[in-house]
């Protein structure tokens, strides 16, 4: 009979507990994270540590904590941040078994103590920050720019009109935070395949541009049973987005136009 088992490195074992390092007038502004690390040069198993943290003296959010814990109690711990404003999506991670963004999301909004992990089925490189070389790859190779076989107007840009501008909506705003692909189980079992979520709402995002006139070539690389089909619209990648898009609803639109074009 076969016999499973999680390879021993990957047991997470319980770390160390960080006291705040001034304990607040009320109690109840304590509150406790409890962070994964992972240190591959150390040889030892990943770890949750438990940070207690004095809401009175950090900001709002899950982010200002994190920044708070690194220059307070452990400079150690590793994560990516950048704007701070929901745009450049570095800090995307897990909070509390969702993926999000750890700038916009609150510490009010989740009740007791706080579970911080990476981008889950993604290969971590230390800490919080989870590996985007394979995501990058499957970004480029949808050749994400504007691509034209007929000159440009003399001195002019390539305009579009007021509705052709408008179909963009919805798909330009995404910030490559991984949110959605990370939370798509179909991305989980096959991601060598799949393009996941944020690949293919960017693909979308050239297609229905007007200006773009290769939308020929872009749909025959798309036609593959791994690339665009293993999408199931389970709707999980609608659900983290933290730009509120709908790349589900672009996947629909990508393969309506593969239908469109056999019929």
């Amino acid at each position: 009979m076969a016999e499973f088992a999680l390879p021993k490195n990957s047991k997470i074992k319980q770390g160390v507990t960080h006291a705040a390092p001034s304990a607040p007038a009320e109690k109840g502004r304590l509150k406790k994270f409890k962070v994964y690390r992972y240190d591959p040069d150390s040889g030892e198993n990943p770890r949750y540590d438990t940070f207690e943290v004095n809401l009175d003296e950090c900001g709002p959010m899950v982010l200002d904590a994190l920044i708070k814990m690194k220059g307070e109690q452990d400079s150690s711990l590793t994560f990516r941040r950048s704007c701070r404003e929901g745009i450049c999506g570095s800090c995307s991670m897990n909070i509390d078994g969702r993926n999000g963004l750890a700038c916009t999301t609150a510490i009010e909004d989740v009740k007791g103590e706080v579970r911080i992990t990476p981008l889950p089925h993604m290969d971590v490189v230390k800490d919080l920050v989870p590996d985007f070389t394979h995501f990058y790859a499957q970004y480029s190779s949808i050749k994400p720019w504007l691509q034209t076989v007929t000159p440009p107007p003399s001195g002019k840009e390539r305009l579009q009109s007021p509705q052709d501008r408008q179909k963009l909506d919805g798909l330009y705003e995404c910030i490559l935070c991984a949110c959605c692909s990370t939370s798509c189980p179909s991305y989980w079992w096959n991601a060598d395949k799949f393009l996941g979520p944020a690949i293919l709402l960017q693909a979308y995002r050239w297609l229905a541009d007007s200006r773009d006139e290769m939308t020929g070539d872009r749909l025959d690389e798309l036609e593959d049973p791994f690339r665009l089909y293993r999408c199931h619209t389970i709707m999980n990648c609608a659900n983290v987005c933290p730009k509120g898009l709908n790349p589900a609803k672009a996947i629909a639109e990508i393969k309506k136009m593969e239908a469109e074009r056999i019929v």
